[in-house]
């Protein structure tokens, strides 16, 4: 644990115009942009500043302020969706973070899902005492986001109609499909409910297994919905899909081509 330390007075300037300057994070771009320095001297003048106590290293080349209040720079992350758009950018939030956010579950999770079109080595990163559950996607289904403001910056996170399909494509983005399930009916009874938007979602995105699940599960949670049913129907693809890829499936649903666990025929 560093211990803050104090800085001379051309330190406290530079560091006072940098923060004033940057929003949530410092990079040594930035920095160098602000103070008007090659970016050597500004990496070595950040890394002073990180030993000194006042900024605290996320990873090579990224900082974040350490508060006034702290004792110390060893300091969780203030808010981890903006070091995730810094980090992993292009990406949103999404799975179990954003229907937090969107409040269709009070479960809490204490590991953030982004979803981004880099391809990390580490796709369960923990950083500064926050887990990350990173998914990676083409450019292109970069698609059925909104822009938050989290302080003083904008975070991509998956809307509503999104957020199930991306549970429904991946059940571990919901926590599994117990608690994606229990999201989707959240969802089907709020004012968030598009069901037109989420097959045209469905759609785009390109993921069969998605219509199969869905079908089966309004089927089974609502079947009053019988023309979204029967689009899904239309657009099953061919093979057979499982209902959790995670699950052990002994039960195929021949109509949905999907594999479910005996358990679940019987709710």
């Amino acid at each position: 644990m560093e211990p803050l330390k104090g800085l001379g007075k051309a330190d406290r300037e530079r560091l006072s115009a940098v923060l004033r300057a940057t929003k949530g994070t410092v990079s040594v771009a930035q920095a160098a942009d602000v103070l008007r320095l090659p970016a050597t001297p500004t990496a070595k003048m950040l890394a002073r500043w990180a030993k000194a106590g006042w900024l605290s290293r996320v990873r090579r080349g990224l900082y974040v302020p350490v508060p006034l209040e702290s004792r110390t720079s060893d300091v969780p992350l203030e808010d981890a969706w903006v070091i995730a758009a810094q980090l992993y950018g292009p990406c949103y939030i999404g799975g179990w973070s954003a229907a937090e956010y969107w409040d269709l579950t009070e479960q809490i999770f204490r590991t953030v899902v982004v979803v981004t079109v880099q391809r990390p080595r580490d796709r369960n990163p923990t950083i500064k005492q926050t887990d990350f559950l990173l998914r990676s996607v083409q450019e292109k289904a970069l698609f059925g986001t909104k822009s938050v403001w989290r302080g003083q910056v904008k975070v991509d996170v998956s809307d509503p109609t999104r957020t199930m399909l991306d549970m429904l494509s991946d059940p571990q983005l919901g926590g599994g499909i117990r608690s994606t399930v229990d999201m989707l009916k959240n969802y089907l009874k709020s004012e968030k409910k598009d069901l037109a938007l989420l097959l045209e979602y469905a759609s785009r995105l390109g993921n069969g297994a998605v219509f199969k699940r869905l079908g089966f599960l309004l089927e089974k949670f609502s079947p009053a919905d019988q023309d979204a049913i029967s689009q899904c129907r239309e657009r099953l693809t061919t093979g057979n899909a499982k209902l959790d890829p995670a699950l052990e499936t002994d039960k195929l649903v021949t109509r949905w081509r999907l594999w479910v666990p005996q358990r679940w025929l019987g709710e």
